[in-house]
Order: C-alpha cells, then sequence, then structure tokens
C-alpha cells in the first residue's frame, strides 16, 4: 500500500515540477519582450536592453559626437549600457525570483 502512495506522491511532484519549469518559460519568454532603457550624459546617449540582458538599440545625440574627444563618448556609451544591463538583471531577477528563489542557478543571473 504504501508504494502505492509514494507514486502517487512522486506522480504529483513530477507534474509541480512540470507546471513550474512551463510558467518559467513562459516567465522568461515575456522577458524577452521586456525593454529596460538608462541615459547617460544628461540623455545624449540612449541604450535599451530586453529582459534576457540583450543590447538592442543605441542612440546618440549628434552633439555628443566630438572627433576631439572620442573617450568621452566612450565613456557614455560604457555608462548607458552598464546601466542598461543592470536594470535588465533587475527586471529578470523580479520576474524569476519567485521561480528561483533560494536557488543558485550559474548564468541566469
Amino acid at each position: 500500500m504504501r508504494r502505492w502512495s509514494m507514486n502517487g506522491n512522486l506522480q504529483k511532484m513530477m507534474k509541480q515540477a512540470q507546471k513550474l519549469q512551463r510558467q518559467m518559460l513562459e516567465a522568461q519568454e515575456a522577458l524577452a519582450e521586456e525593454r529596460v532603457e538608462a541615459t547617460s550624459g544628461g540623455g545624449m546617449v540612449k541604450a535599451v536592453a530586453d529582459g534576457q540582458q540583450n543590447i538592442l538599440e543605441i542612440k546618440i545625440d549628434p552633439q555628443v559626437v566630438d572627433p576631439e574627444d572620442v573617450e568621452m563618448l566612450e565613456d557614455l556609451v560604457l555608462a548607458a549600457v552598464t546601466e542598461a544591463l543592470r536594470r535588465s538583471r533587475e527586471l529578470a531577477e523580479e520576474r524569476l525570483g519567485a521561480f528561483t528563489k533560494g536557488l543558485k542557478i550559474p548564468g541566469l543571473f
């Protein structure tokens, strides 16, 4: 009799795991559609990322393009991209945190 009970519990756990996996996949797919943006230089450089840490867009105001100071432009781009990726990671942690609470999954965040 115990054997049946254990099999029933195992089946229930497997169904719950499959449901959790399906929900997590749906959340990850939704993150691909999410957008975060960050700016630097008072809005002169803008970087847009999705919720999966992909940079989708970089916009640079022509006023900040100075051939004599390329280093400043590089710094502004780097700052905007870094902030966009940080915000993207925060968004992913927020959306997927319920699924991964207490778990350390390499490469997820």
